[in-house]
């Protein structure tokens, strides 16, 4: 981990504070370093220019941290206390001393840890009074808030597009890692077709007065609720770039509605946007809703992004943060009006159906969900661990074989909901298995493929035969079981035949792999120009 500037680690010490907490914790942001000395916050910003922001001059510095104050006192005016200098005698560094500031540093009050916003969410705490204190809080903020031609200019279609297509290229090397290349394209050309098919409105918003100099950075992690004061504070509002501040307030709360959906509460994201349209009247941002929320998704995806590839970072937080980049993904693609894929890949042992279902997650970065995997995970054995018993004995009992696939269609069922993509990847023997997925996703709104993988008997058995020597293969499959599972099949009738694809799984499996993506690419709209 890279090491603490000199100034920074004088700055660990009681000492250096005039009130002598009795320890200082140090917080690092990518902008800031953040001292929690006792019930003081002070807050230092990191001599960095990332295009968007510039603080590599000590003048620049001061300047943004008087901006900072002034900004979030609209919102604050209890808890941002002022700018105080940090001066350097010998050895030791102190706030709020007199002397030539060698630093500039925001003082804060210190905001009850108990109070914030996604520790609520985390321990099931948040509740609707929670939402009704910020709404009440939000109305009368952007009422008054800053308009204006200098304001109004960032609510136009080319200030608009300009940060939509300042997402899509700055996430183009990520695509086929966080984001799925179908699912890129889908967005890309969704966002564009609405600013252009809804330049009426964008328009009327500017009339209107709707664009405001608001928060840029409203969500949970931003806000705090002092519950015995009964008062929320809604803090951290970007003082960097006014680009990234100003725009349609349905840009704002579209940022908090989407945190909440994310944190999957959306009855509690319907809440907050019912309240503040009863409240405030504002019932035109309905309208752009969804576009604003995927925009908010995509940024955060964005940032999770430039996480996961930044290497100084903790491996553990980076592979979280390309998990959650993943996740805000799945949602603007479902706000973007995407529907996710459910691939269904079965056939007997030894036909291919994991290969080529494994070679497609990776290809279209669904969930998978393997039956071997999954019972086994249901009974607490290690997926390598093989368990060769005779056909339909054991942990591959009947009564065992429905729990596997009730879990495998129930887990698909919750994934397809959040947005996510998903293979399963089973025998599907049996016509009452298959529809037990059928039933589970009747409701829905989802595209559904059947994949089945046959092969001749010869290259079945030569299959088993290489198997035999891979000891970390989860399958128990053996040429006796296919002979037994081929007595017993179903033949998949009930399926209709636009959502049945059978594949002889003799040729290279990337060659199968892509004439699935070839099915997958004439059942969606927009192009998938880019799933080579």
């Amino acid at each position: 981990m890279k090491e603490l500037p000199a100034l920074i680690k004088k700055l660990l010490e009681p000492e250096a504070y005039p009130h002598r907490p009795e320890k200082v914790e140090l917080i690092q942001t990518h902008i800031s370093y953040v001292f929690l000395a006792g019930d003081l916050v002070y807050k230092i910003k990191k001599p960095v220019d990332f295009g968007f922001l510039d603080f590599t001059t000590l003048e620049k510095r001061k300047f943004y941290c008087e901006r900072e104050v002034t900004l979030n006192r609209r919102l604050c005016p209890d808890i941002y206390l002022g700018v105080v200098p940090v001066v350097e005698k010998g050895d030791t560094a102190y706030f709020e001393r007199e002397g030539e500031p060698v630093e500039w540093a925001v003082k804060m009050k210190r905001m009850p840890e108990e109070g914030m916003m996604g520790r609520l969410i985390a321990q099931g705490r948040l509740r609707q009074s929670h939402l009704d204190l910020i709404v009440k809080k939000l109305v009368p903020f952007y009422q008054q808030a800053e308009t204006g031609p200098e304001v109004n200019k960032y609510g136009t279609l080319e200030a608009i597009s300009f940060n939509v297509e300042e997402n899509f290229s700055q996430t183009k090397d990520f695509v086929g890692r966080a984001l799925a290349p179908h699912r890129y394209e889908h967005i890309v050309s969704w966002s564009r077709t609405f600013i252009k098919e809804k330049e009426a409105l964008f328009k009327e918003r500017i009339a209107e007065g709707f664009i405001r100099d608001g928060h840029g950075d409203l969500y949970s992690a931003n806000i705090c609720f002092d519950e015995p004061k009964n008062e929320v504070y809604i803090f951290d509002c970007i003082e960097f770039n006014d680009r990234f501040r100003c725009g349609d307030v349905a840009q704002d709360l579209a940022f908090l509605a989407m945190d909440l959906d994310f944190h999957e509460l959306k009855d509690f994201s319907r809440y907050f946007i019912d309240q503040y349209v009863s409240l405030s009247g504002d019932k035109g941002l309905l309208n752009l809703l969804d576009f604003y929320k995927c925009y908010r998704a995509y940024v955060r995806g964005k940032i999770g992004c430039f996480t996961w590839a930044s290497p100084e970072v903790p491996e553990e937080v980076r592979n979280k943060a390309l998990n959650d980049a993943r996740r805000y993904f799945d949602l603007a693609y479902l706000y973007a009006e995407g529907v996710p894929w459910l691939i269904v890949i079965f056939g007997l042992s030894g036909t291919g159906k994991s290969t080529l279902a494994r070679a497609l997650r990776d290809k279209l970065l669904t969930n998978y969900y393997n039956s071997d995997i999954v019972r086994k995970k249901l009974l607490g054995i290690k997926p390598e661990e093989h368990h060769y018993v005779p056909f339909g004995k054991g942990i591959y009992s009947e009564e065992f074989t429905l729990k596997t696939y009730e879990a495998m269609a129930r887990y698909a069922a919750e994934d397809l909901v959040r947005g996510r993509d998903v293979i399963l990847d089973a025998t599907f023997r049996a016509r009452n298995l298959r529809e037990m997925v059928l039933e589970a996703v009747k409701d829905l709104k989802v595209k559904l493929l059947f994949v089945q993988c046959v092969a001749p008997d010869e290259v079945i058995k030569a299959r088993f035969e290489e198997r035999a020597q891979k000891t970390a293969e989860p399958s128990d499959g053996r040429w006796e079981i296919y002979v037994k599972q081929k007595e017993v099949f179903e033949p998949p009738t009930e399926i209709p035949e636009d959502k049945l694809l059978v594949l002889e799984t003799t040729r290279p499996v990337e060659e199968l792999a892509q004439i699935v993506v070839n099915h997958l690419k004439a059942e969606i709209a927009s192009p998938l120009s880019d799933l080579q």
